[in-house]
């Protein structure tokens, strides 16, 4: 397997699946092909706990570089080999924003791991913790200031290495193994399906139609499609990151109860206030979420074009879901099915339309609120019921009103003058 790139979640995944291929098809062997410069010490951690616990021998076959993480993962494995020139150390611990050394309180979970991994494969405890450490001196390698970064030479030289190699046809050779399949691992297809929902394009468009696809549905309910689309595209969103382990279970929640809030904000709550503007930050900011290895709320360890590149994701999915109803919304009204269903023309009164539906004048009139006006509602006068409405004022069932204007269907009220 080849573990090139940066140690994240979707590696992580990447090493769990090939592990358990390689259990099914009984492989005597695992030989990793790496070349990293680090990434998340979590998902590192995960990997390395995978390579000791696994029965079978797994060797690393360091093609460059196994930086951080790397080193780490390196440590773990039963035999290390390296082409000249390859390095692997440098396992300080770093933030994600700004490349500075993390709190000592992450650098010792860092040296505490990295001393039992190398003591359980017989390699010097102290020498690992100086990859981690600065402050480690170990006379004849390193001195207080500067952690360990070993070559291929000087790895051989400390027992951080096997063989010098030039290809993995070089290992099997020096182990004598002869008469033997090489397998070399692919992602199965539905994994390579996962990985292409998990590209940032498309991840944006799946956004673009979840956002577009509630509005819609919001702003002409009971149509149906919009919404089912919008499903669609949000169980094509959650799952590649949820299997990748980037989307929590909290973030998945997060956005629920923001979509409840939006819901709120339109159906129960009149105006647009704080239920609705959490419901959107809820909304964005789990999308945006999902996409990043934080761990809750700490990003130290997120690289800023990581977070970047997301939040620019999910923006221009927004943004360009906001463009796109515009559109439809206008082109919609110009279809010959929009004409047939809607009044688009106007209805004269010198044409015989009148602007009232009632026989009798009934401004001035008074009567009670039968239900809540915010600001539309019914109203009881003289025992009968009327739609109505007020000029934005609220007023509870029960309270007298007087009648303003009559037009159309409904009646203009107000509360009763005392």
């Amino acid at each position: 397997m080849e573990v090139k790139g940066d140690i994240d979640p979707r590696m992580n995944r990447y090493v769990d699946l090939a592990l358990t291929q390689a259990t099914e098809q009984e492989a005597d062997l695992i030989i990793i092909e790496m070349d990293t410069y680090g990434g998340a010490v979590i998902d590192a951690n995960d990997i390395r706990t995978r390579i000791l616990d696994y029965e079978k021998p797994v060797w690393v076959f360091i093609n460059n570089d196994a930086a951080s993480a790397g080193a780490l993962i390196s440590i773990a494995c039963d035999s290390i080999y390296m082409v000249p020139g390859a390095n692997i150390g440098a396992a300080t611990v770093v933030n994600g924003t700004d490349g500075m050394a993390a709190p000592d309180k992450y650098q010792s979970y860092m040296r505490g791991i990295m001393r039992s991994t190398a003591e359980k494969n017989g390699r010097d405890p102290l020498i690992a913790e100086g990859m981690v450490d600065d402050r480690v001196v170990i006379e004849g390698i390193t001195e207080e200031g500067k952690v360990i970064t070993f070559t291929t030479s000087e790895a051989l030289k400390h027992g951080y290495c096997e063989a010098e190699v030039a290809s993995i046809q070089d290992i099997l050779e020096k182990n004598e193994i002869v008469d033997y399949q090489l397998i070399r691992y692919t992602l199965p297809r539905t994994e390579r399906i996962i990985a292409f929902f998990l590209n940032p394009v498309v991840s944006g468009l799946l956004i673009l139609v979840i956002t577009g696809g509630i509005f819609f549905e919001l702003q002409t309910p009971g149509v149906g499609f919009p919404l089912a689309a919008a499903g669609v595209a949000l169980v094509l969103y959650l799952v590649p990151y949820y299997l990748n382990g980037l989307a929590a279970n909290w973030e998945i929640a997060v956005f629920f109860v923001g979509l409840a809030l939006i819901a709120l904000e339109v159906f129960v709550i009149p105006g647009f206030g704080v239920a609705g503007i959490a419901g959107i930050i809820c909304t964005v900011g789990s999308l945006i979420f999902m996409m990043l290895g934080n761990d809750n709320f700490n990003f130290d360890y997120v690289p800023t074009k990581e977070i970047t590149k997301a939040a620019a994701t999910v923006g221009l999915g927004v943004f360009g879901s906001v463009v796109l109803l515009i559109i439809m919304g206008y082109r919609l009204t110009q279809t010959s099915m929009f004409q047939r269903i809607a009044l688009t023309t106007t209805q004269r009164k010198d044409e015989g339309y009148t602007a009232t539906f009632y026989n009798e004048d009934l401004v001035g009139k008074e009567g009670v609120a039968a239900t809540i006006l915010r600001p539309s509602g019914r109203v009881e006068i003289n025992d009968e019921l009327y739609d109505a409405y007020t000029r934005g004022e609220y007023i509870e069932a029960g309270q007298p009103i007087e009648v303003v204007s009559q037009q159309g269907t409904s009646l203009q009220v107000r509360t009763k003058k005392k």
